[in-house]
């Protein structure tokens, strides 16, 4: 099996501004796994806000010895051997999982979502970002946002209700509002909510911040509309502490190491009847066409990082009035666009 890399800087249409930070482009590493002639892609689009980098997703990336493994079929045994190389480092062992899950699908000829025994017309309609910002490019965002019924919008900040009258001066669409852990104290975050609940937002994720486990659990007590836990959720071992805390959780294949985990959690969150979100960071096709493949399991999606960006360079699931729609291709279902990649990358054959 051979194990190559290759970077990339998604550039972002508009500034992407969160309550803790901004960004016009994001780092993303495109990795591809080949075997007996079939190549299967991967992505890591790693977040510092989970203690990875570029230059780790390099580090873990060359650490990858894939020599004592006859074929990617061995698919449980090679994630195992990969999420033991070392702690963290999530988008990197991501990368490497969503290629090996591409890689077969290919050999069998089939789409993931097929293979999985799911259904395409289940799939959820996936909800569209709206970044923080000024209040005039944020309504020049929502006219551009028309053929998506349901906004994701980034609160966290001391105008955050400015943002929302500006929306729902334009737009009665379902209003989902993501604080990324802005509010600080679970007072504020009360209040917050009460008043969104009564411009019809339908959720919040991550009011508070994650350290703050205890005053969500007071703070769930006080509202009445549902709470996504996000950067409380990273792994399956984080899930059981959040049952009666959050209604749900938000999966993102980048902060839980890739499909084979995001099954289990799925799963597990049902299990608990807790609400299940697919997520994603800013990504290309590859990594969002990737999650996509589960979306028919959960009940609300945010899959819209491919579309916030201006150079993707895969070709994969498709949006249309909102709902997200997969193909009949094998594996991910995605092709590389004819425009060459930056050259600058790193090879691991074995």
């Amino acid at each position: 099996m051979k194990l190559k890399f290759q970077h990339i800087d998604l550039k972002l249409k508009y500034t992407f501004t969160i309550a803790r930070c901004s960004r016009d482009f994001e780092p993303c590493t495109m990795v591809e796994l080949e075997h007996d002639g079939i190549v299967g892609y991967g992505e890591a689009s790693p977040s510092e806000r989970y203690g990875e980098t570029r230059n780790t997703v390099i580090e873990f990336l060359n650490k990858i010895n894939l020599s004592r493994f006859k074929d990617p079929f061995q698919l449980e045994d090679i994630l195992y051997y990969i999420g033991n190389i070392e702690k963290g480092n999530t988008s990197a062992k991501t990368a490497v999982d969503i290629a090996l899950h591409d890689w077969i699908g290919k050999a069998v000829g089939i789409p993931l979502w097929k293979l999985w025994g799911l259904s395409a017309e289940k799939t959820p309609q996936t909800s569209f970002t709206i970044g923080i910002d000024s209040l005039d490019i944020i309504e020049k965002k929502v006219r551009e946002a028309e053929p998506y019924p349901i906004l994701k919008v980034k609160v966290g900040v001391p105008n955050d209700e400015d943002i929302i009258k500006t929306i729902r001066k334009i737009t009665n669409k379902v209003i989902r509002v993501d604080a990324n852990e802005g509010w600080k104290s679970k007072e504020l975050a009360r209040d917050k909510i009460l008043w969104l609940e009564e411009q019809n937002v339908e959720l919040v994720e991550q009011p508070l911040p994650s350290t703050m486990l205890d005053e969500t659990g007071w703070l769930r007590e006080q509202i009445h509309i549902p709470l996504i836990a996000d950067e409380n959720i990273t792994r399956l071992t984080d899930l059981p502490k959040l049952q009666g805390v959050f209604d749900g959780i938000n999966i993102k294949l980048m902060k839980c190491t890739g499909l084979r985990e995001a099954t289990r959690m799925i799963h597990t969150a049902k299990a608990l009847n807790m609400k299940i979100m697919l997520g994603c960071m800013i990504e290309s096709s590859v990594g969002i066409s990737a999650a996509a493949q589960l979306s028919p399991l959960v009940d609300y999606a945010d899959l819209d990082g491919n579309i916030l960006i201006t150079n993707d360079p895969f070709d994969g699931v498709k949006v249309i009035d909102g709902k997200l729609i997969l193909n009949d291709k094998p594996g991910l279902g995605v092709e590389k666009m004819s425009f060459v990649l930056p050259a600058t990358g790193g090879q691991v054959s074995h």
